[in-house]
């Protein structure tokens, strides 16, 4: 049995973010809607009482329920072995959850929420793509990637000089987005954050939890 169960689809871009710490640790985990071989229907009774708001992931470590992100991903980084995921400073730590907070809050709504999600869950006519939704969404999409590429600047992580929870966080995002019809247009090909991206997608970590190629 696997030490961890993070609780929601491999498709999520959050439960990815888990994925990648749990791999950078090199914790063995689960993932899915079945921990301990229990079928748990999204947003059921069951869901709720390990996720109050219905969301994913939740992650679950024996007896404890662990929900939100950064969340989660700052209890692998303190509860295993591995190399570290923080700073140890303190300055350097505030720098870390101040970016992975950015992303997991204005970063993700403006590249997931508002943009990926009208890709991959259509809610157009006869599950069309809404266009006018996507135009609508791209303007805060750009804004965001240049705040994005403001915060990595000319170093090689996302909060710091190494790998950190932040990194995790980000990275499922920009994979997802190169692979939209306009991906190119939003992450140009050997431009900043395209580097940073293939950086991201070459390590151990990326290569097993991230799927999106261009």
């Amino acid at each position: 049995m696997a030490t961890l169960h993070i609780l929601g689809p491999g498709f999520s871009s959050f439960v990815r973010s888990v994925m990648l710490c749990c791999e950078e640790k090199g914790v063995d985990y689960a993932i899915g809607f079945e921990p301990n071989g229990q079928s748990i229907d999204f947003k059921s009774d069951e869901h709720l009482k390990l996720h109050p708001y219905g969301k994913v992931p939740a992650l679950i470590h024996g007896d404890r329920v662990i929900f939100e992100t950064a969340v989660i991903c700052r209890y692998i980084d303190a509860a295993f072995d591995g190399p570290a995921l923080q700073p140890d400073d303190l300055w350097g730590r505030i720098q870390v959850d101040q970016t992975a907070a950015e992303i997991g809050l204005y970063i993700d709504q403006a590249l997931v929420r508002k943009l990926l999600l009208e890709f991959a869950f259509p809610k157009g006519e006869n599950g069309t793509v809404r266009m006018d939704a996507v135009e609508q969404a791209l303007p805060e999409a750009y804004r965001a990637l240049a705040r994005v590429e403001l915060l990595l600047g000319n170093r090689q992580f996302i909060a710091g000089d190494r790998y950190t929870l932040a990194d995790a966080l980000l990275t499922p995002m920009l994979d997802y987005l190169s692979g939209l019809p306009m991906g190119a247009d939003l992450i140009p090909v050997s431009g900043t954050l395209d580097q940073y991206l293939q950086r991201m997608r070459a390590r151990p970590s990326g290569v097993k939890v991230l799927r999106s190629r261009r």
